[in-house]
């Protein structure tokens, strides 16, 4: 194989190793993340059903100051009834009590209905908080174990990168730039087996001639369709 072809193998397994200590980090923060998330949101749920509860009580508050004004006024209109001289302002004083007494009545279903709002609210909220507190404490017991996992991946991590530092610099920088173009266009892989004069990165063709200076291994050729860096592989390699 062809010493820079070796080389930029090398450094690709070094940066698939970090790409993979960067998913399991990836991978312990999103599972703590979405446990957090759910439990923000249920919090938030549980606040939202609170500002609807005191804007319920609010209401109730109105409408019970609203039926006892309507009650004092239905009295005082019942004790004036008595001093009536007239048929008229008799009727109308009946008729303004009935309109009070309707009216109050339209309040106390009202009031009952706040009543039962308020109750249906209060249920939720309860089935929410339960066992809010164990799941709270889980979430910090949990939260500090990722932590330290990702602490100990950025460790070990950090230990490849300065391995990865000490081989990209006995590379030469213009083959290097070119693998790294490539490796972030291919998915991590910019080195790639040729086998069979199949391309084993993108499986197409090379043409035949091509694939005759890759099984060579004397310079850097590139897979005509996908561009990655080729080698010469033979079948046993790929078992």
């Amino acid at each position: 194989m062809n010493e820079e072809i070796k080389q930029l193998s090398e450094l690709q397994e070094i940066d698939l190793q970090i790409a993979k200590f960067d998913e399991e980090m990836a991978a312990c923060r999103q599972a703590l993340e979405k446990r957090q998330k759910l439990f923000a949101e249920r919090q938030a749920s549980i606040e939202e059903l609170k500002k609807k509860i005191a804007a319920v009580e609010a209401k109730h508050r109105e409408l019970e100051a609203a039926h006892a004004d309507e009650l004092s006024r239905i009295k005082e209109r019942q004790s004036k009834m008595m001093q009536v001289q007239t048929n008229r302002e008799y009727q109308s004083l009946l008729k303004e009590i009935e309109d009070g007494k309707r009216g109050n009545k339209e309040r106390e279903d009202e009031m009952v209905q706040c009543l039962e709002q308020v109750e249906s609210f209060n249920k939720i909220i309860a089935e929410q908080q339960n066992g809010r507190e164990d799941e709270e404490k889980s979430l910090a017991a949990d939260a500090e174990q990722v932590n330290l996992q990702v602490a100990e991946l950025s460790e070990k991590k950090g230990a490849v990168l300065e391995e990865r530092s000490k081989m990209a610099k006995s590379c030469k920088a213009a083959i290097l730039r070119r693998y790294d173009i490539l490796r972030s266009r291919r998915n991590g892989r910019a080195v790639v087996g040729a086998m069979n004069g199949v391309c084993q990165g993108c499986f197409m063709n090379i043409p035949a001639q091509q694939y005759n200076e890759v099984m060579k291994g004397e310079q850097v050729l590139n897979c005509p369709t996908c561009q990655r860096i080729l080698f010469h592989q033979v079948a046993c390699e790929a078992e």
